[in-house]
């Protein structure tokens, strides 16, 4: 799996899709982590606009959400995990 993008509610989805993007173009996967409903609102829009990014080139992007148990501040948290990667052609 590519390097791990950690998304807040106050992350610019332009700023992440733009991680994510590089991370493809460069890894051929990411990963991205978000706790709450506005995190995973702001990873959602980041996912949908790095397609774009992408999609030039022949790329197109899905992506599996699981699970996840993070620590924040000594506290375990449950956290969405997003896993992201080009769409395999049959």
């Amino acid at each position: 799996m590519g390097n791990i993008l950690k998304v807040s509610s106050k992350s610019n989805p332009n700023s992440v899709a733009g991680a994510i993007a590089g991370s493809i173009r460069e890894q051929g996967t990411t990963e991205i982590q978000a706790v709450g409903a506005a995190a995973l609102n702001q990873a959602i829009k980041a996912i949908a606009i790095a397609r774009g990014y992408v999609a030039p080139s022949g790329v197109n992007l899905v992506f599996v959400p699981s699970f996840t148990d993070i620590v924040i501040n000594n506290e375990n948290r449950t956290a969405i995990k997003l896993e992201i990667g080009p769409r395999k052609t049959r």
